[in-house]
């Protein structure tokens, strides 16, 4: 979930938003230095998910789309250096999904290759409508993907058969072979659905869809979850694209910089951050470069709560 659509966006007169990352990913990926030199000084704020106390960063990656290989075609080499780059970075939580094309075996395969699949918390799903057995076979094509014993957190995708799914789920848990477990949504349609569930069952974590573009979920959503200790992963945080579409041509306004904030992809994201409730979110991406700007909303200060109005304002306003 959480796929990202961006190109080259302008974040000051006569910048190009690719221009202006050119220099971090260029030093990020040069010599024995690499990003942990660049990014030493300065590690990803982490939170602790509510029902364990255990801290996990706040950037997390997100695989939909972005790692699939549904048409043959997936950039193996600029995905490698994606999953590089977050792991060194200090990004931990990846998302992924069974049936995302295919995703889920692919970063598998690339975290192996790198040696970082047993340092990421793994998350993924069951995505079936099929019954109990046929949930508990993705389980083991999961653990499988991934050459992990333990999967780190497993989520009811969408809700798909929930009644059958979280049982499931939670024995997988009882067993060890999951730490955490999880429902999922990514559209407003199923946020009554999704807030009934959440009201009634215990569980873990919440994955939903929430950015300026779409704030429904503050509405109940993200109440409910930080009152029941339950923790938040949010998906969809560009709202497909539509928010770059939104700021194209124009720069990040230079109050921004309050809460260090460099370009429109960090201002979105931690925009998302500045919310209590939530404990990481899930940007997708592919690009090397869009990784390197992702990982920065991670760092330096977040805006409050003053601050996410003016910046909701600002952006209802363009």
């Amino acid at each position: 979930m959480g796929a990202e659509s961006r190109g080259g966006r302008l974040l000051g007169p006569g910048i190009g938003r690719r221009d202006a990352l050119k220099v971090g990913l260029g030093l990020a990926l040069a010599g024995h230095r690499g990003p942990r030199a660049l990014w030493a000084q300065e590690p990803q704020r982490t939170r602790p998910i509510p029902s364990s106390g255990e801290h996990v960063p706040v950037m997390g990656l997100g695989s939909a789309r972005t790692f699939s290989d549904r048409w043959g075609r997936v950039e193996r080499d600029s995905l490698r250096q994606v999953l590089r780059l977050f792991h060194a970075g200090g990004g931990r939580v990846f998302d992924t999904a069974p049936t995302y094309g295919g995703a889920e075996t692919v970063s598998g395969r690339l975290a192996q290759e790198l040696g970082i699949h047993r340092d990421l918390f793994f998350a993924t799903k069951i995505s079936t409508g099929g019954g109990a057995e046929a949930g508990r076979a993705q389980d083991r094509g999961s653990r499988d993907a991934w050459a992990r014993e333990t999967i780190d957190l497993s989520q009811v995708h969408n809700l798909r058969g929930v009644e059958i799914h979280l049982p499931t789920l939670r024995e997988a848990k009882a067993a060890g072979r999951v730490r955490y477990v999880g429902i999922t949504t990514s559209r407003i349609p199923q946020h009554d659905a999704t807030e009934a569930v959440l009201a009634r069952e215990e569980m873990d974590f919440v994955q939903l869809n929430y950015s300026l573009g779409e704030r429904q979920a503050a509405e109940r959503l993200l109440p409910l979850a930080q009152g029941r200790g339950v923790g938040v992963v949010v998906n969809e945080p560009f709202n497909g694209g539509r928010l770059f579409a939104a700021v194209r041509g124009g720069g990040v306004p230079e109050w921004a910089s309050e809460f260090d904030c460099h370009s429109w992809g960090q201002f979105f994201l931690k925009y998302i951050l500045g919310h209590p409730a939530v404990t990481v979110v899930i940007p997708a991406t592919g690009d090397p470069e869009h990784l390197v700007d992702n990982m920065g909303a991670g760092r330096g200060a977040l805006p409050d709560e003053s601050q996410r109005r003016r910046m909701e304002s600002y952006f209802d306003g363009l």
